[in-house]
């Protein structure tokens, strides 16, 4: 077993090597054992899992608002912005 084909196995079956098939978990315990690589993956998997199974981040109240009126002003930012430089090619003076 090379270290692609433990990750892909991570990525499949779990960080828990001890419920993977017993010809796979041989390989990826030997593997385990002799590279720093493959223990790194295992570390990150099992981190990742502890992170996803810790309570939800909430987000702050009104963030969803606040972003949807950023979106809103900015869009009408660059329509203006937009608007001037079709008028400008247009050969329309504008005054200050």
């Amino acid at each position: 077993m090379d270290v692609s084909e433990f990750e892909d196995l991570i990525d499949r079956l779990g960080e828990d090597i001890s419920r993977w098939p017993d010809g796979q978990r041989v390989a990826a315990e030997e593997l385990f054992t002799s590279s720093r690589e493959a223990r790194a993956l295992l570390e990150e998997a099992r981190t990742l899992r502890q992170a996803l199974a810790g309570p939800p981040v909430r987000a702050p109240a009104g963030l969803a608002d606040r972003i949807v009126t950023a979106a809103a002003k900015l869009n009408a930012e660059v329509s203006r912005a937009d608007d001037e430089t079709a008028t400008d090619a247009a050969g329309v003076t504008h005054s200050g």
